[in-house]
């Protein structure tokens, strides 16, 4: 049909979001959004991922999706979380008649939810996301074969944006500990450099007193070190310039 998304335009589309979109947010919600449209009329789209131990509504194409989802939570059960546990699809055709996650039912109706699909979004084979479709216009909206295979085809290169999106915030993660790491390092070092000129001792020795300073009054290094630069100088440390990293244009 005419305007929705082939899977290699929305595929090319979130190649594209992943370069340019700022947050990990923005890229999912963007995701979301094409999710919801690759199905006429458009439907409502969720994406659930596990948080520590607990589901969690990551983006969404509108404000219904993380409204049913959150009914999935709270009861403990429903298509979401059965996609995520068995690495399913999971097919609700009459979210009226459907007899499966009775708690869970009668609230999706009371949000409008007419049918559903929830696909799961594997990572290195494992389910650690779930796409949830819910169309509050029809029954059997997800029934047609042509439109479950595109589902299943944008769940698929879903999971791969996913994976990389996942590998992104690793490695930004990464970034922030090495900055963390290298302002520390670099008060450390200032501080060291005053205990030698005021005790006149070498680096080694200069350690040493910082890092018993640091023991006897419970306080990590980095805080002793600001405090005794912070002494001297008359004004707080100056922070080490960021460490960058730089990702495509």
């Amino acid at each position: 049909m005419a305007g929705r998304p082939d899977a290699s335009e929305a595929l090319h589309t979130l190649y594209r979001q992943l370069l340019t979109a700022p947050e990990v947010e923005s890229l999912l919600t963007e995701v979301a959004a094409l999710a919801a449209g690759i199905v006429e009329p458009a439907v409502s789209c969720g994406i659930t991922v596990h948080y520590g131990d607990e589901p969690l509504t990551v983006a969404s194409s509108d404000a219904r999706a993380p409204m049913v989802d959150e009914e999935q939570y709270h009861v403990g059960d429903g298509p979401c979380l059965e996609a995520l546990r068995t690495g399913r699809p999971v097919d609700v055709a009459d979210q009226g008649s459907d007899q499966r996650w009775a708690a869970y039912a009668a609230r999706a109706r009371e949000r409008g939810v007419r049918s559903s699909l929830s696909l799961p979004l594997l990572v290195d084979g494992r389910p650690l996301g779930a796409l949830n479709l819910y169309s509050d216009r029809r029954t059997d909206a997800f029934g047609d074969e042509g439109v479950r295979r595109r589902a299943l085809e944008f769940a698929d290169r879903a999971s791969v944006i996913l994976t990389l999106a996942i590998q992104r915030l690793d490695q930004d993660r990464t970034a922030r500990e090495l900055q963390e790491a290298l302002a520390s390092r670099s008060l450390i070092d200032q501080a060291i450099g005053v205990i030698m000129a005021e005790q006149g001792c070498d680096a080694h020795v200069a350690f040493d007193l910082l890092r018993h300073r640091s023991q006897t009054g419970n306080r990590k290094l980095r805080q002793v070190a600001e405090d005794l630069i912070t002494r001297v100088s008359g004004a707080p440390p100056v922070e080490t310039a960021p460490f960058e990293t730089h990702r495509p244009d």
